[in-house]
């Protein structure tokens, strides 16, 4: 490595007093404190594409309501379980403004950013049926998912959905679902890290299998939105974010301020359940958390022993937020779209490298560019890939982590600024010098 921007001494130093037992193979907390830890070394400034943090400004609206609401002394008292009632009042008219979806403010319940809102659904979905005790992922998939089912001790099924797409994913999904085992499934939508889009056609099928196997879907939608193909940003107005709910009662959707709202910091986030499945009783349920009524299950068998509910200023900044969007005041998408325009600008320079892209079709159609993509370099394994650049002051975490049966590399768009990309474009130029295509 003749062109690598930081020298070998210093990062092999640093991978070995990180104690990991592979560097390619880490997880994104790791790689992002491993970079961190080389900057620091090095005097180097990474260009950080692991960790999905926003790269925009929090939305004012939440600012404003969020101070207000500290103002009038909020801090001092303890949340409830289930939300304050306006956050959920203006969740279910989101839910219904962008989703075309009624579910009643009640079943609207506010979770510790969609990462708890997640490992309480896996709680009570791992214990609804104690003929069913496994886990489906359509991946790839954020891994941290997987990790939560790890710690439940939740037996788990996944298949990397890039060559099941369209009608051929029937087949896949039912050969699995026909098991009997499966309690509940999750993907998202759009995906991380591929960016693929499912379509209408395909949630069908997806709600058809879960209503014919009696399987919960928990349907992620981190990104909301975010398919900039299609304008979904204009509340009670065609066309809709697309969702499974519209084919089947037994969902569960996962709303994150995170990336929609660049509120990650808050750790805000809406489980919106099924008005259906929230009253339905699950009699094996009652042994595991004294509860048979689904959403009391979420609620006191799962998110009052984790959290005993989310901060009251944080909910008090997404109800303002959804309230904005909702009365039309603030249209989110104008801030998101500069993901897509980087995404676009940072593909242009990993392919004049001559990498490739790993996941580049949704359906025959180039895939969009959104928060996050897929890539790899000739000659290397993702893992290999993910140690290598790190000579060069990129990071990012391999797709191994992820579920996918192909090799790359996810990266991330959110944290790299317009002007730090004429750099990254220098330094996969070092790399390919580097790393001649045979």
């Amino acid at each position: 490595m003749k062109n690598n921007v930081i020298p070998i001494e210093v990062v092999k130093k640093v991978f070995n007093e990180s104690n990991l037992p592979c560097i390619g193979g880490a997880g994104i907390r790791e790689i992002n404190k491993l970079a961190f830890d080389l900057e620091a070394a090095s005097g180097v400034k990474f260009i950080h594409m692991e960790l999905g943090n926003p790269g925009l400004p929090a939305a004012q609206a939440g600012i404003d309501a969020q101070v207000e609401a500290v103002k009038k002394g909020v801090a001092a008292t303890y949340p409830p379980i289930d939300g304050i009632p306006a956050l959920k009042k203006e969740a279910s008219r989101f839910i219904k403004n962008f989703l075309d979806l009624d579910v009643a403010p009640a079943n609207c319940v506010s979770t510790v950013g969609s990462m708890q809102g997640a490992f309480a659904s896996f709680m009570i979905t791992g214990h609804i049926n104690r003929e069913k005790n496994t886990m489906l992922f359509i991946d790839p998939g954020f891994p941290v998912h997987k990790f939560q089912c790890k710690v439940l001790g939740i037996p788990m099924e996944h298949f990397d959905i890039y060559n099941y797409r369209g009608e051929k994913l029937r087949e896949k999904l039912e050969s699995i679902l026909k098991t009997g085992k499966i309690h509940s499934m999750l993907y998202s939508n759009p995906n991380n890290p591929t960016w693929v889009c499912l379509t209408e056609e395909e949630l069908k099928i997806i709600g058809e299998l879960a209503n014919k196997y009696d399987v919960i879907v928990l349907e992620d939608l981190a990104y909301f939105g975010m398919d900039f193909r299609k304008d979904y940003s204009h509340p009670g107005e065609a066309p809709y974010q697309p969702t499974v709910g519209k084919f089947t009662d037994n969902y569960i959707l996962m709303i994150s301020s995170s990336k929609a709202f660049s509120f990650a910091g808050e750790r805000c986030a809406i489980l919106g359940i099924s008005d259906k499945l929230a009253v339905r009783h699950y009699p094996d349920l009652k042994a595991f958390c004294g509860q048979e009524i689904f959403l009391r299950g979420i609620l006191f068998g799962a998110l009052h022993p984790l959290t005993s509910g989310v901060s009251h200023s944080a909910q008090y900044a997404l109800t303002g937020v959804l309230k904005a969007v909702n009365d039309g005041v603030y249209n989110y998408r104008d801030d998101v779209l500069e993901y897509g325009r980087k995404a676009k600008m940072m593909k242009d320079a990993f392919l004049a490298a001559g990498f490739y892209i790993t996941y580049d079709e949704d359906l025959g159609e180039p895939i969009a560019d959104g928060f996050y993509f897929t890539y790899c370099y000739p000659g290397f394994k993702g893992s290999d890939l993910v140690e290598e650049m790190m000579y060069y002051g990129i990071s990012a975490i391999s797709l191994d982590t992820c579920g996918s049966e192909k090799q790359g590399i996810r990266a991330c768009t959110s944290l790299i600024k317009r002007d730090e990309i004429p750099v990254l474009a220098e330094r996969l130029q070092m790399f390919a010098k580097d790393h001649p295509v045979k």
